[in-house]
């Protein structure tokens, strides 16, 4: 049986088919532009990104399909064509973020937290939707006339795809629209956030039974891409944990059954729901700049190939007075902080393009530590954490990483854990179940210099955050 998984990410869509042995093989690979219309706006084509996904099917030629999303990045479309009105608004965009702060000193932010489990941040779906029926010349009358979908890119790919309007469960979590102990869409957050309930899509389990596909395939899972990468790592116990390595740096840790913080920091989210069975649970944490601050240097010329920044000669930055906070769109988890940006500090005239590359990298393995740190305090870790994506390859991040994490490093022998979820989802619907895991190295916790290092970027971390509230009061 041929079982693809199509991994529709922020930068490109790919297809790759499941072996017998599990392996996964790359079929094809297609990259796809992003625009920057006005300061912090991030946009992507919806058509543009549906016909990645149709190229992906025709090379794969699949039977069985599971199919990732980003996430939060969403659009509006019209219900009669299913054609979009308006650009897709990536999960990186923040052009809501003063929306976000009037609702906060509204005191509204207390309810989100209560249903949703999110904290109110413009990196959140319900935002974004409202912005549309707000500033989308169409969209107003498209939803008077019963004729508007709203939805995050799935849904939008699904009713093309398959006719049917619909998420999935793990997705909708992430939207700041559904109640996260019932997994249905809440009027109050609905109303809060000026999104139409009738607009949105019918939100289902993760796997099962999801359509058929042109060409006749099956979809047989679609899930946010994080959540299929922490089934891929083969994290099916409370307390297993994966960090994947991408445009951002995300977390997570399943817990089961549901965890509610008192306060924004690492938070709830949907893992996945297999038909028929209760929810699974886990913690999310994202540092929304890992690879994006990596290649951003690159085309700022401090280094021309990735060799030559995976090994240096001199001591870590940081002990020598050096730190990056890459803090390029904002801190995400678990501070919250979207007027932060990034800088580094304690740089001399003896400072060299070398010396700002090795801060980089351990900004943000100081970041993730972060996040690990505030996630292990909620749920305690069980085992290595899990770690895959691009920046896992580069050996002077991953020692770096194991020294400041705190927790022993497992690195994955696939490099593609989103893909390696979606087949393995997929498969488990044909009765085909996940052996586990496999990984390569494993790096040992070295937590001696771990204090030390902590305290000068948590310095570091509070200065940009206290330039940040300079700046917005003059």
């Amino acid at each position: 049986m041929r079982i693809a998984a199509i991994d529709q990410g922020t930068t490109s869509t790919r297809a790759l088919l499941m072996a017998a042995d599990g392996a996964l093989v790359p079929v094809l690979s297609v990259p796809h532009g992003q625009t920057y219309p006005a300061p912090g706006h991030v946009e992507q084509d919806g058509e543009e990104l549906l016909a990645n996904i149709l190229r992906c099917l025709d090379a794969a030629a699949p039977e069985i399909v599971g199919l990732a999303n980003q996430g939060e990045s969403c659009l509006a479309w019209d219900a009669r064509d299913g054609r979009p009105i308006c650009p897709v608004i990536s999960w990186q965009d923040d052009r809501t973020v003063d929306v976000t702060a009037a609702l906060e000193r509204d005191g509204a932010g207390s309810l989100v937290m209560a249903r949703a489990g999110l904290p109110l941040d413009p990196y959140f779906s319900a935002s974004k939707l409202g912005w549309i029926l707000r500033h989308v010349p169409r969209a107003a009358g498209l939803a008077a006339d019963g004729w508007l979908r709203l939805g995050t890119t799935d849904a939008f790919f699904r009713d093309r795809l398959t006719g049917r309007f619909e998420t999935d469960i793990a997705t909708a979590s992430r939207t700041s629209l559904m109640n996260l102990q019932s997994g249905a869409w809440d009027a109050d957050l609905c109303a809060l956030f000026g999104v139409p309930m009738e607009c949105l899509p019918r939100i289902g389990p993760t796997s099962g039974d999801l359509g058929a596909l042109p060409g006749g395939a099956r979809l047989a899972a679609s899930i946010v891409d994080q959540q299929a990468a922490l089934f891929g790592h083969g994290c099916h116990r409370p307390g297993a944990a994966k960090v994947t390595f991408g445009t951002g740096a995300f977390v997570q840790c399943l817990t089961g059954p549901l965890v509610r913080p008192e306060r924004p920091g690492p938070l709830p989210t949907v893992a996945w729901q297999r038909p028929g069975e209760a929810i699974t649970y886990a913690l999310d944490g994202g540092v929304y700049s890992a690879a994006s601050a990596v290649n951003w240097a690159r085309e700022l010329g401090l280094f021309a190939g990735f060799p030559e920044i995976s090994s240096f000669t001199a001591p870590p930055a940081i002990d020598r007075g050096i730190a990056f906070v890459p803090a390029l769109a904002g801190l995400g988890s678990p501070h919250w902080n979207r007027a932060a940006r990034g800088a580094w500090l304690g740089l001399g005239l003896e400072t060299r393009k070398a010396d700002l590359m090795q801060a980089l990298l351990e900004g943000v393995a100081l970041r993730t530590a972060e996040v690990l740190d505030a996630m292990n305090s909620l749920h305690s870790f069980d085992g290595a954490i899990s770690v895959d994506g691009g920046l896992s390859r580069n050996g002077y991040f991953v020692h770096f990483l194991s020294e400041v994490a705190g927790h022993d490093i497992a690195l994955a022998a696939e490099t593609e854990q989103t893909a390696a979820g979606l087949a393995w989802m997929a498969a488990e619907t044909c009765g085909i179940s996940q052996s586990g895991a496999r990984h390569g190295q494993y790096l040992r916790a070295d937590s001696r210099q771990r204090s030390r290092r902590q305290l000068r970027f948590t310095a570091a971390r509070r200065a940009i955050e206290n330039f940040a509230e300079t700046s917005a009061g003059t």
